[in-house]
């Protein structure tokens, strides 16, 4: 590809907009006294407008050093322990927070122009825990934990391709298969904020703070 060709990056950005569509209004004077059931409230509303993966969040966190990372993962469930997610001890993720267990979700569902931002603790579930999350869920997310190695260099994706046909075979053939090293980890959340967006950038942001044991509610300038 010659230079010629390839994509103007600021013309395609400047292309774009951002909710070209009615969005939802949200009364911040009517929310819960505790941010869980707004959180699935507006869960469900996303759902329902047909949000592409509304349970995939960013997580982000940080490495012994307090150098930031952050990647998608999969939310596994929400409720008075905090919010559920999963992966193995070994991988870049497991290991930033073995070394600093404390972190943030981002839900991000632009088809209603929300935002939800989690920041709290992390803790480690039960072995027995994190068996039962795994084996609710597919084959091929079983497979998927018995090859291992997350986050570990790959030689090649032959290498890949040889582990994975392996791993699906035996997960077909032992669906009980444990995988010693996933992990099943709860975000207790210590602040919660609601962002819905306004097409005239008026835009609700609501936090959620707790202070022993109590949230407390505040609006932020957008």
């Amino acid at each position: 590809m010659s230079p010629t060709d390839e994509p103007d990056l600021l013309a395609l950005l400047k292309s774009l907009r951002v909710w070209d569509t009615e969005l939802p209004a949200f009364d911040p004077g009517s929310a819960p006294a505790e941010p869980l059931p707004l959180f699935v409230e507006w869960f469900a509303a996303a759902v329902a407008a047909g949000q592409p993966e509304p349970h995939t969040p960013s997580l982000a966190t940080t490495d012994g050093a307090g150098r930031p990372d952050v990647r998608t993962v999969m939310l596994h469930g929400a409720d008075a322990a905090g919010f559920h997610f999963a992966s193995h001890a070994g991988s870049a993720k497991g290991r930033q927070l073995a070394a600093r267990p404390y972190a943030a979700l981002g839900f991000y569902w632009p088809v209603q122009g929300r935002q939800v931002r989690v920041r709290g603790p992390v803790r480690t579930a039960s072995a027995e825990v994190a068996y039962a999350d795994l084996h609710a869920r597919s084959t091929g997310a079983l497979a998927s934990a018995l090859v291992g190695h997350q986050s570990e260099p790959l030689s090649s994706v032959e290498e890949l391709a040889r582990a994975s046909d392996a791993a699906w075979e035996r997960a077909q053939r032992e669906p009980d298969a444990a995988a010693p090293t996933w992990t099943a980890y709860e975000l207790a959340p210590e602040e919660v904020e609601f962002f819905q967006g306004n097409a005239r950038r008026r835009h609700v942001r609501l936090s959620y703070r707790l202070t022993a044991n109590t949230w407390t509610k505040q609006l932020l300038w957008p």
